[in-house]
């Protein structure tokens, strides 16, 4: 098969993060096995009680389990994020002006297709070491089978070449993510009697103002290969309150941050907890629940690895970082040293009308056919 034949199918299952992902993987297990790869099927039921599979396909059939290691992974993700139900084609790939549209045409299917078209070209019998392909569920919401993969140590890999869209350009290094839902309980009153009552409005804005200034603190640790350099917080839901005339007796917001490599993800966490402490001393009657919904660690890369300097030179692309969530941490606790590419363009996943370039899957596919040679 081609490879545009192979995302056409790909993107003709429908992944969505919410069903279960059994459809795709059975047709990734066929594939797989056709190649003649043991297949570990790992699955799991997510907390709505829907089936998902982590599959592990190594190369060679003889693989030791004693070791459990590869010497390179290429690592995919099953989910897509939701379509919109007016984007009738969603899944069914239409290539136009050299682009290849459909609902995870991007975002990743475009590099799972590659790897198999890259596997499928090459002469196993200079393959001297062995190779697996990870094709994972649930990243689009919280990297949740990667992490399975990470608690688990399901297998090991000295090298991982993570899938996402980055134009071809090999990213060594990555932010983390994470979040917290943060509950303000005040006391309601009537408006026109507020000393009856406690604003959970007014105490959520002072947390957030000191918010505010845990970020311009946390802004002077900074990483240069990223831009911006530092860890970046965002409040971006904010909800309270019941009537315009009511002192707000509860108030909600959720905060994101996403931290530099190397820094404790849990460190922002440390200072809030100081804020809140300093807010409680003012006031008392200040009540305020955390609750710590996400916590992943960011991932670098050294420079000088030796997948760094191969993919540099296969994409003839300068190695950079990326800000938004990935794989890799979860791969480098896999002990492999990790890099983010893909075909596509990230600015262009999760909308109507995804796409990846032809000329970028196809390019994909050489530099994953090289990549496999090279190191296995």
């Amino acid at each position: 098969m081609t490879v545009k034949e192979t995302l056409a199918d790909l993107v003709a299952i429908d992944s969505v993060s919410t069903r279960s992902n059994v459809e795709i993987i059975d047709y990734l297990s066929r594939r797989c096995e056709a190649l003649g790869f043991q297949i570990k099927r790992l699955p799991y039921t997510d907390d709505k009680g829907v089936e998902k599979i982590n599959l592990i396909a190594i190369s060679d059939a003889n693989f030791s389990a004693a070791t459990r290691q590869v010497e390179l992974a290429l690592v995919g993700h099953t989910d897509t994020v939701p379509y919109d139900s007016n984007w009738s084609e969603a899944l069914q790939l239409n290539e136009r002006e050299g682009k290849l549209l459909g609902r995870g045409a991007c975002d990743t299917k475009a590099f799972i297709a590659a790897a198999l078209a890259a596997v499928e070209s090459i002469d196993r019998e200079t393959i001297a070491s062995p190779f697996a392909l990870i094709f994972t569920a649930d990243e689009e919401v919280g990297l949740v089978g990667a992490k399975r993969l990470a608690e688990t140590r399901a297998v090991r890999a000295r090298y991982a070449i993570v899938g996402e869209p980055t134009s071809l350009r090999p990213m060594r290094a990555g932010k983390g993510y994470c979040l917290a839902e943060i509950k303000i309980t005040g006391r309601e009153a009537h408006s026109a009697y507020p000393q009856l009552g406690t604003s959970a409005v007014f105490g959520a804005a002072r947390l957030i103002s000191a918010i505010e200034t845990i970020a311009q603190k946390l802004s002077t640790e900074q990483h240069p290969a990223f831009d911006p350099a530092y860890t970046t917080l965002n409040v971006g839901l904010v909800h309270g309150g019941t009537a315009k005339n009511v002192i707000a007796g509860d108030c909600h917001f959720t905060l994101e941050w996403r931290p530099i490599p190397g820094q404790d993800p849990g460190k922002l966490l440390e200072l809030l907890k100081a804020a809140i402490d300093d807010e409680k001393r003012r006031d008392p009657e200040f009540i305020c629940e955390v609750d710590e919904a996400r916590a992943d660690e960011g991932f670098e890369t050294p420079a000088s690895s030796q997948v760094v300097k191969m993919l540099e030179e296969l994409t003839a692309n300068a190695a950079g970082t990326v800000a938004f969530g990935t794989e890799a941490a979860q791969m480098a606790q896999l002990g492999a040293e990790a890099v983010v590419l893909g075909p596509g363009d990230i600015r262009v996943a999760h909308r109507t009308g995804e796409f990846v370039p032809v000329a970028e899957l196809e390019a994909c596919v050489n530099i994953l056919q090289q990549a496999i040679e090279r190191i296995c």
